[in-house]
Formats: C-alpha cells, sequence, structure tokens
C-alpha cells in the first residue's frame, strides 16, 4: 500500500498546467494554403444566408434556408421535404466516408485546415498578432504584471474576440429564418427567445473554446485524434521529421567543427516556435498534431538559411520513410493517394453522390399518401352500396398552385366524391388544386356495390394538369361486410 504522507502530499501534481502557446508567425506554401482555407470556409459561413436564390412567389428567395416551421430545407434550386430526409443522411455519410479518405490519405489534414475548432483558433491567433505583437511580444506580455496598459490591451483584444464570437453565433441563427428579417427583429428585441438563447450560447462556446482553449480542444476534447489510427496505414501521408537525417542536432558552429558528429538539425525550435498546438514535429507522431505543416514551411527556410537540403521536416508515408532511411528511392508523395484503399473510399463516395444526384434528377414534384379510415371500416348506404371513407395527402411540391387530377380505377361500379358534398352518379375522378409548396389534405369517400368478395384491392391515382404532368398512385383495399 502506498504511503499515506505521498497521497496527501500537497506538493504532488496529479497533471501538468497548462502552458501557453504562442505560435509565431511565418510564411510559406502551407501557411498560405491555411489563409486561403480560412478566407474561402469564413466567407461562406458569413455570407451564404445573404445570398438570395429567386424560387417564384410562393417560395422563400434565401438561398440556404432551414425553414423549420414549414418543415423545409432550401438550397439554391434543391427543396427538401420531411420524408425526403434521406438526402440529408447521404450528405452526413458522405461526410462521413470523406473524412475517412481525407484522413487515409493525407492523415489528419481536415483537423488542420477545415475543422471549424482550426479556422476560428487561426482566426482569434492572428488577432492576437494584431494586438500583442508577434510571439516573443506575447510572452513578454504574459510575463507582465497587470498594469493599466496590459488590462486596457487586454480588454481591447478580448473585445475583439468577443465580436468574432458575437457575429458567429448571429451568423449561425440567419440559416433558420430570413436573414434581413431576422437582423431587423433581432435588433428591435421583436425575435424569438431562441434566437437570442442561441446566439448567447454559440457567442460563449467561441469566445471560450477559440480564444482560451484552442489546442486544448483538439488534444482533449476532440475525439477524432483516437480514431484516426484506425483510417491510416503505411502509405498514408503524414508530417514527419527525418530523425536519421536530422540528428544529432547541433548548432552551426558545432556541425562546422565536426561535421560527421550532426545530422542536419540545427536544434533552432522554428518548428516549434510555429505549431499552433505547441508541440515538438521531432518526437514523433503525437496526439497534438494536426498536420496543419506549418513545421514544414519553418524548417524549410531554415535549411535554406543554412544552405542545407530542404525536407528535413516533410509529408511522407512510413513506408517511403523507412526506404528513404535505407538510402532507396522513393517515388512522388501524389502516387500514394492512388491506392486500393483510397480509391474504394472515393469511389463508395461519389457513388452515394451520383445517386443523390440522380434522385433528385428523377424525383416528381407530387407525392400521394392515402389512409383507409378504420372507425367504422365501412358504411352501409340506404341504397344498399357499400361505403369506405379515406384520408388522402397530396403533397404539391412545386412553388406555383396545381391542378390534380385524383381517380381510381380497378374498382367496378365505384363511386368517388369529396367530403362536404353530394354524391354523384358514377363518377371515379375529381379535381382538386392544391397551393404551392404545400399539402392539401382531403376528405374522399368510395361507394361501390355490394359483392361477395369482403375486400377488393384499387389503385388511387393523381396526375398533375398541364406541363409537367406528373403522376402518383397508391394501393388501396375496399372493404365490405363479411358474408
Amino acid at each position: 500500500m502506498n504511503n499515506p504522507d505521498e497521497i496527501l502530499d500537497p506538493e504532488l501534481k496529479l497533471y501538468e498546467a497548462r502552458k501557453a502557446v504562442h505560435p509565431q508567425r511565418i510564411d510559406g506554401t502551407f501557411r498560405r494554403l491555411k489563409w486561403a482555407i480560412m478566407i474561402v470556409t469564413l466567407a461562406i459561413y458569413y455570407i451564404t444566408p445573404w445570398i438570395r436564390w429567386d424560387r417564384g412567389p410562393y417560395a422563400p428567395n434565401q438561398a440556404v434556408l432551414v425553414d423549420l416551421a414549414n418543415r423545409r430545407f432550401y438550397m439554391f434550386g434543391i427543396e427538401i421535404w420531411p420524408h425526403e430526409f434521406y438526402y440529408v443522411a447521404g450528405l452526413l455519410v458522405m461526410a462521413g466516408i470523406g473524412l475517412f479518405l481525407v484522413t487515409s490519405a493525407v492523415g489528419r489534414a481536415w483537423c488542420g485546415y477545415a475543422c471549424p475548432q482550426t479556422v476560428w483558433t487561426d482566426l482569434f491567433q492572428h488577432v492576437d498578432r494584431f494586438v500583442d505583437g508577434d510571439r516573443n511580444a506575447r510572452m513578454r506580455m504574459d510575463k507582465a504584471p497587470w498594469t493599466a496598459k496590459k488590462t486596457v490591451r487586454r480588454l481591447f483584444k478580448w473585445g475583439i474576440y468577443l465580436f468574432i464570437a458575437f457575429w458567429t453565433g448571429g451568423a449561425w441563427i440567419m440559416y433558420f429564418a430570413d436573414a434581413p428579417t431576422l437582423v431587423v427583429d433581432f435588433w428591435t428585441g421583436e425575435a424569438a427567445f431562441v434566437a437570442y438563447a442561441t446566439v448567447g450560447i454559440l457567442t460563449a462556446t467561441t469566445f471560450i473554446f477559440g480564444g482560451f482553449m484552442r489546442e486544448q480542444v483538439c488534444v482533449y476534447m476532440c475525439p477524432w485524434p483516437r480514431i484516426q489510427a484506425a483510417m491510416m496505414d503505411e502509405k498514408s501521408l503524414q508530417v514527419t521529421y527525418k530523425d536519421w537525417r536530422g540528428e544529432k542536432r547541433g548548432s552551426i558552429k558545432k556541425a562546422q567543427k565536426d561535421p560527421a558528429a550532426f545530422g542536419d538539425c540545427v536544434d533552432c525550435n522554428q518548428c516549434v516556435a510555429v505549431c499552433p498546438t505547441g508541440i515538438d514535429i521531432r518526437e514523433g507522431p503525437q496526439i497534438g498534431c494536426i498536420t496543419c505543416a506549418l513545421c514544414i514551411d519553418a524548417c524549410d527556410r531554415v535549411m535554406g538559411e543554412v544552405g542545407r537540403p530542404r525536407g528535413l521536416i516533410d509529408y511522407i508515408t512510413a513506408d517511403d520513410a523507412e526506404a528513404e532511411k535505407a538510402g532507396k528511392e522513393t517515388g512522388p508523395a501524389w502516387k500514394n493517394l492512388l491506392r486500393l484503399r483510397t480509391l474504394v473510399y472515393f469511389g463508395v463516395w461519389a457513388g452515394i453522390g451520383l445517386a443523390m444526384l440522380f434522385a433528385l434528377g428523377n424525383r416528381t414534384r407530387l407525392d400521394l399518401a392515402v389512409q383507409h379510415d378504420r372507425n367504422p371500416v365501412y358504411v352501409q348506404l340506404s341504397n344498399g352500396d357499400i361505403r369506405n371513407a379515406y384520408t388522402a395527402k397530396i403533397r404539391n411540391m412545386e412553388n406555383r398552385p396545381r391542378q390534380m387530377n385524383v381517380s381510381i380505377t380497378g374498382l367496378p361500379g365505384a363511386t368517388l366524391w369529396e367530403g362536404g358534398t353530394s354524391r354523384p352518379d358514377q363518377q371515379t375522378a375529381l379535381e382538386v388544386t392544391v397551393p404551392a409548396d404545400s399539402v392539401a389534405n382531403l376528405r374522399l369517400f368510395i361507394a361501390a356495390p355490394e359483392t361477395t368478395s369482403e375486400r377488393d384491392e384499387f389503385v388511387m391515382t393523381i396526375e398533375g394538369a398541364g406541363e409537367n404532368a406528373e403522376s402518383d398512385s397508391e394501393e388501396l383495399f375496399f372493404e365490405r361486410p363479411k358474408n
């Protein structure tokens, strides 16, 4: 048993305190790629709710809209109804398979470039540089006492954080209502409570996660670093420090005195200084590495300055690393992308996408759903005929009112009429008008002569009048008394 004095020792630390990470400014191929992706993703997020899309007078003109009140999802020319939720499920499946594909091919590149936590953290780090300066200046500011100057600067920086976080939450709710109208209602106090609550929660989470927790979200909260190992293999490209070339580390002066004793790494720590999660890539693969490759930019710049070959830190597969370590030739990195695993992922991903496009292109813009009334199942009329009642839902998915022809076939001697009207003579079809982008609920009666059959099968069909004469049908049963 452990010594109780050791267990109660106040100096014993159960975990290491967080060390603030202050990434240094760097320029290079991967840094410019991060800039481009950050600008594009933020522009898409903030601007998309304001894009207009003309769908006619009966539908909203916001390009991307999740209309919860009317249970619709609009995305430019596509309109998804509740019964078509499988399209949304298909998009989610494609997103998951796409993440598997990216991870299998280039490791955690999603984490390093396009993950929302990475994008907003990167944005907030640029705010840090704008207000406090680069790495060394920020480190000095952290250690400095809380003077009036430091307090004002901190409040100014946190104010920018809060402004970004607020507009992040505000942009989110605009996807669920008409953006210009919601902005007016929001600032005049007329928006729904849920709008203010959502903005408040998202403002707080963005402010905390992007402004203060940053790499802790990636290392401790996100499950993906723990799952990604199953998605990668020896042919997945990873950011790798070539220790066989870099070790033993030593400064330029030491290497000049004894070149054979030292590798290419000059131990400048620039790879650590630019890392947004503060890891040392030279220690090998780590859960904190998000594969942003900024360490490659930093190392290549240093290697160029000291006149040594670039690529000491590089995108390379485990197989190529072993081959290069053994002095063998390796092929171009892009060839590792064209292997069975990535091709299978891509094939499945593309197949789902093509199937969804085919289904979208061939779907009808009307739908019929009919339910037989069960109480009572049938009614016997004064002339001896048997009457069944049905509730029909006719869905018009176009942004214009449509004339629909409702008819029945396969039930000899039957008569069809709408509830609330008198029974016509030998009518097997009727016309109804369904408003634009809506569902019409019809109470329908069908009467047929009594026969020896207890149940007959027939078909009810709807057909749109005029252009785009689409149709839909449903097989139903007509019930009679038992003989």
